[in-house]
């Protein structure tokens, strides 16, 4: 896939990065929406996206950390810091990019949607039950 050029609301930090995917997914958790006053969409980064500028990061919980432009604001990315298969995974926020080409294929938290929008179509859509699994540490004898 192309590598993608993009850039916060101030132009303080520049990102390039390549989807790792053709899918763009959208989260209606509690925190991605109070972070971006809606929901957020992203698309999965491939290993080495650079990022330069006045970049921060915040440990938002137990298993992930969020990055966010230091002069403007903008959401950046959602990158993943717990141990397992996981681990590292970067979110991009999608707004960053003219047009990253793709669609939106999944929906997570999406029983805690608002209900002042929906997206038109069909797409893979996630409770906060399904989601916060794919996090659950493995009980002993676990084989997943």
């Amino acid at each position: 896939m192309p590598e993608l050029q993009g850039q916060c609301m101030c132009g303080a930090v520049t990102v390039t990065a390549t989807p790792a995917q053709n899918a763009l997914g959208a989260c209606h958790c509690d925190q991605c929406r109070r972070w971006t006053s809606s929901m957020l969409v992203t698309f999965e980064a491939e290993e080495g996206y650079a990022a330069l500028g006045s970049v921060k990061t915040f440990a938002s919980s137990d298993w992930a950390e969020r990055a966010f432009c230091a002069e403007c604001g903008s959401v950046l990315w959602y990158r993943i810091t717990t141990e397992g298969e996981m681990h590292g995974q970067t979110l991009m926020a999608a707004g960053l990019f003219p047009d990253t080409g793709h669609g939106l294929t999944h929906e997570l938290f999406i029983d805690k949607k608002p209900q002042g929008y929906a997206f038109a179509g069909e797409r893979q859509q996630m409770t906060k039950a399904e989601v916060e699994a794919m996090f659950a540490p493995l009980e002993e004898g676990d084989s997943q």
